[in-house]
């Protein structure tokens, strides 16, 4: 029979191993939370240190996820159809509307190819601008010609003084309808570029887009860090995200336009996009419109947005600001007075 010591001192050892188990299982546990927090999906991130690096950044809330089964079918939004899937109707030709891309042509997926040892440089992940004179067109991270060899721009010719007015739809905070009633009061069409968040909890916007004319393009499900991403099933989940809840929402195929998210962006993520029959649209005008905290005044947006303004411009702004939705229509009427006139991503791509 056992001692009263020897029971002692095996119950002291019971008890210092089972918690140095329960200790081993809590730090298991904490490492499970970390992964969590820092796993696909979430909001990366990186929120641009001046207005002439990345003026394309917004915070998003948190975002429900899509299902993330592997898609049975490849889609291309450019043509509004999906291998090995029959939907009817006849393959496009060149230069025919088609329902959710209100602002024609449709382009197929194609692959364009360089010329032979040549490869595209950008000088950063992060979508810059440098400008020089007003009025005149920036320099940004790669030169318009290189950037048309992956389907990728960010501002026209310079032709014309023609502007492209583009949207970054985050969420819906009260501003998204006073916009689209400046831009139907002058009859532009612009593009909105919308994420998963925008699609779920303001579909009847996204509705009265396209009936009035709008394109409405793929700004990833989720806002990540695309340049991040390098697998090509998981770029496409993002994309795809987006493009399967805009057809179950309007019944149309969406416009085959990208926006990466704060504008992040490398070669490997234009040739992803291009691939899947996307033009990547960067742009070259834009000002420090999406922190809901420091909203510019009139006078500063006005400041910013008319003495930038160049032909070709390719406008990004954003519908979650108030600034945004209180001056657009006096901004239309200014740009209208400056000798501008608007036209939709369409014609900026058609001469890509």
């Amino acid at each position: 029979m056992e001692s009263t010591k020897t029971v002692g001192r095996k119950a002291v050892i019971f008890a210092v191993a089972f918690m140095a188990l329960a200790l081993a299982g809590c730090r298991d546990t904490e490492k499970n939370a970390e992964a969590v927090k820092g796993g696909a999906g979430l909001q990366a991130g990186g929120q641009p240190e001046a207005e002439t690096v990345n003026t394309g950044w917004e915070p998003q809330p948190e975002l429900a996820g899509r299902p993330e089964a592997e898609p049975e079918t490849e889609s291309h939004p450019a043509t509004g159809s999906q291998q090995g899937q029959d939907i009817g109707g006849t393959e496009p030709e060149e230069g025919e509307t088609l329902p959710g891309q209100p602002d024609g042509p449709v382009k197929a997926a194609e692959k364009k190819t360089p010329p032979e040892g040549w490869e595209l440089t950008l000088a950063s992940e992060d979508w810059g601008l440098s400008f020089t004179e007003p009025g005149t067109a920036p320099k940004g991270n790669a030169t318009a010609k290189d950037l048309a060899w992956y389907d990728g721009y960010y501002v026209g010719d310079g032709s014309e003084k023609v502007i492209y007015l583009t949207f970054d739809c985050g969420y819906e905070n009260g501003n998204t309808e006073p916009i689209l009633d400046a831009l139907k009061k002058h009859n532009v069409k612009a593009t909105f570029f919308v994420v998963g968040h925008f699609l779920e909890t303001a579909p009847d916007f996204v509705k009265r887009m396209v009936q009035e004319g709008h394109a409405v393009g793929n700004h990833t499900y989720h806002h990540p860090d695309m340049a991040s991403i390098s697998d090509k099933g998981d770029f496409q989940k993002e994309m795809d995200g987006v493009a399967d809840l805009f057809r179950e929402i309007t019944g149309e195929e969406l416009s085959p336009y990208y926006r990466p998210p704060q504008g992040k962006c490398n070669v490997h993520n234009l040739q992803m996009a291009q691939e899947m029959g996307y033009y990547t649209i960067f742009w070259s005008l834009a000002y420090v419109d999406w922190d809901q905290d420091r909203q510019p005044g009139h006078g500063e947006a006005f400041d910013k947005l008319t003495t930038r303004v160049h032909p070709g411009a390719v406008v990004l702004l954003h519908n979650t600001s108030s600034t945004n939705g209180e001056i657009l229509d006096e901004l239309l009427t200014k740009w209208e007075g400056m000798g501008y006139t608007f036209k939709p991503l369409s014609e900026l791509v058609a001469g890509g």
